[in-house]
């Protein structure tokens, strides 16, 4: 079998007056994600894991915030087509496994239906999703509640 490895990471300022999106879920906030997209940093750090096992450039190669086509644009939609991308190249996603780090809001409520909701777009059964949070333990701008960021490391094999 041809297995292959890819790590993502994104990070984006919270501003106010944006809807927050992680892992395809919005959480109840008066804050969000600065960016051209919905800026769904853990969305973001999975298509950068899973591009980058496959030796393809990262996100912003496919989906540039200089397009108006990409403006608020769902980033569900962004992973669904590299994943499309990924199949047209002969490669399936395996599995995935996501950490988040943030001071707010609280994710661990919210992790299944991230689950589910990254499953959809690519096409895994949720059992194949490793998703979770940390803090920043009050460190840097994501530890003062300034940032949110996300790691993602995908297995992708030939299909």
């Amino acid at each position: 079998m041809d297995f292959r490895i890819g790590h993502g990471y994104d990070i984006h300022r919270l501003v106010a007056g944006r809807p927050l999106v992680l892992g395809g879920v919005r959480f109840d906030t008066d804050y969000g994600l600065e960016g051209h997209s919905d800026a769904d940093c853990a969305t973001h750090a999975v298509c950068d894991a899973l591009l980058g096992a496959a030796g393809l450039p990262d996100i912003g190669h496919f989906f540039p915030n200089t397009d108006p086509a990409y403006r608020g644009i769902d980033s569900q939609v962004l992973l669904a087509r590299v994943c499309a991308e990924l199949r047209q190249r002969g490669f399936e996603p395996s599995n995935l496994d996501v950490s988040i780090i943030a001071e707010k809001p609280r994710i661990l409520p919210r992790i299944a239906v991230m689950k589910a909701a990254l499953a959809r777009s690519t096409g895994l059964s949720a059992d194949r999703i490793g998703l979770k949070a940390t803090t920043n333990e009050g460190v840097g701008e994501i530890g003062r509640g300034a940032a949110i960021a996300a790691h993602a490391v995908a297995l992708i094999q030939r299909a």
